[in-house]
């Protein structure tokens, strides 16, 4: 149930550290969660990587910036080069000793942690803290809990097992610590508490997810910055907003040449995103506006329809929002969101791999005219809001305190 703001009492005044895998996926979705905690008066300071700088300060977070690139989630690595995974796993002890020293070992209350920081276990027992894992992330996590799972993931890979036996090793002589050399204790760490940006009816079936888990609606905030986007060319107009993502984003030329051919007559404006894409040979129809980033929640807010990759932020906040969308998952978790929104009667789902201009023109028709798709979006949307949103998350997190009896 949602809790009444009016009734809410206030606790002590916490510190928080806050440790985020630092890609958009995983960062975006806190923001609201830690304006939400300071608001309460907790004091959070918050590790991420320089690019998230200015959307963590304007929470009121203290914000520091991991001294190595920490960020997982990259397209895969150039012939003879090793994973960004595997580059994150090596810098284990580094990571650790640049927390301690960025902190001065501060005395922290909880810690506050993207479900996949691989470190976040260490440093939990290092500290002696609590933790409260952020998922981002819920679908196609069995293999996670299963132990016996054969999950082509889990499988042997000598070059990643030597390098975790490794990393364990280095952060066991440096600090002490016992480190665990499975996978799955490094790229999926539930906490004592567990929040989940969506609610329970979009979640579905998850038989893992035990009473730690709380389902509080989807990572939608009024993010606080800066961009030079111009509104003025979208004001009154027919929008058609076109985003794949950050991670997978810029990888299909084909795509992008059915886009064009497909909406090149669009009675509007077409806004696409083109995240680390070199653009400059690109030659898009007029009515089209290419940007490397946009403010999403700006341009829903004069959509008539969408195009996304299905990623849980981007589904989330059309759901939200109810702007008519269709589905081309690329990767990840997007196949599963996708299948789960089309199951519930909001979307249309295409193969990215095959689909032509005709079918996504025809596509976005169905979606923004037949009312069936509404209606789906809309029982999702009146889901979400039941959940309570950062308000109720920050709600469990004080109950955990309560229950701890921390400060």
């Amino acid at each position: 149930m949602m809790a009444d703001p009016s009734k809410r009492t206030v606790s002590s005044m916490s510190n928080v550290l806050f440790l985020a895998s630092p890609s958009h996926g995983h960062v975006n979705p806190t923001l609201g969660l830690v304006d939400a905690l300071v608001r309460r008066g907790e004091r959070v300071t918050y590790f991420a990587s320089e690019p998230f700088r200015e959307r963590v300060e304007a929470t009121g977070a203290t914000f520091k910036a991991y001294a190595h690139d920490l960020d997982m989630f990259k397209g895969p690595p150039a012939p003879g080069q090793r994973s960004a995974m595997l580059d994150v796993f090596a810098r284990g002890a580094d990571t650790l000793a640049d927390l301690f020293a960025q902190t001065g070992y501060r005395r922290f209350h909880y810690l506050v942690h993207s479900a996949p920081f691989p470190f976040a276990r260490p440093v939990a027992r290092l500290l002696e803290l609590p933790r409260v894992a952020s998922h981002a992330v819920f679908a196609g996590l069995e293999a996670f809990f299963d132990r016996t799972s054969t999950h082509p993931m889990l499988a042997p890979n000598p070059a990643r097992d030597a390098t975790l036996r490794q990393a364990a090793a280095d952060m066991g002589r440096r600090f002490g610590v016992e480190v665990s050399t499975d996978l799955r204790d490094w790229i999926f760490n539930p906490g004592d508490l567990n929040l989940v940006y969506t609610s329970r009816l979009f979640a579905g079936d998850l038989p893992h997810a035990d009473d730690s888990y709380k389902f509080v609606g989807p990572p939608v905030h009024a993010r606080q910055e800066t961009h030079d986007f111009p509104l003025e060319r979208i004001a009154g107009r027919r929008v058609l907003y076109i985003s794949l993502g950050t991670v997978f984003g810029g990888r299909s030329a084909a795509l992008q040449d059915a886009f064009a051919t497909a909406f090149a007559r669009w009675d509007g404006v077409v806004v696409m995103t083109a995240f680390g894409v070199d653009t400059s040979g690109w030659r898009m129809p007029a009515n089209f506006i290419v940007r490397p980033y946009v403010p999403q929640a700006e341009i829903l807010r004069h959509a008539t329809a969408a195009i996304t990759h299905a990623g849980m932020n981007s589904i989330s906040d059309l759901l939200a929002a109810e702007v008519p969308f269709v589905c081309l998952p690329l990767g990840a978790d997007q196949p599963a969101l996708a299948s789960r929104a089309r199951e519930l009667g909001a979307t249309l789902v295409l193969d990215p791999a095959t689909v032509t201009a005709q079918e996504l023109a025809q596509a976005v028709d169905r979606v923004t005219s037949e009312p069936s798709f509404r209606a789906g979006m809309r029982v999702i949307a009146d889901s979400f809001r039941a959940a309570g949103g950062y308000a109720q998350a920050a709600d469990e997190i004080f109950a955990l305190k309560a229950a701890r009896r921390i400060a």
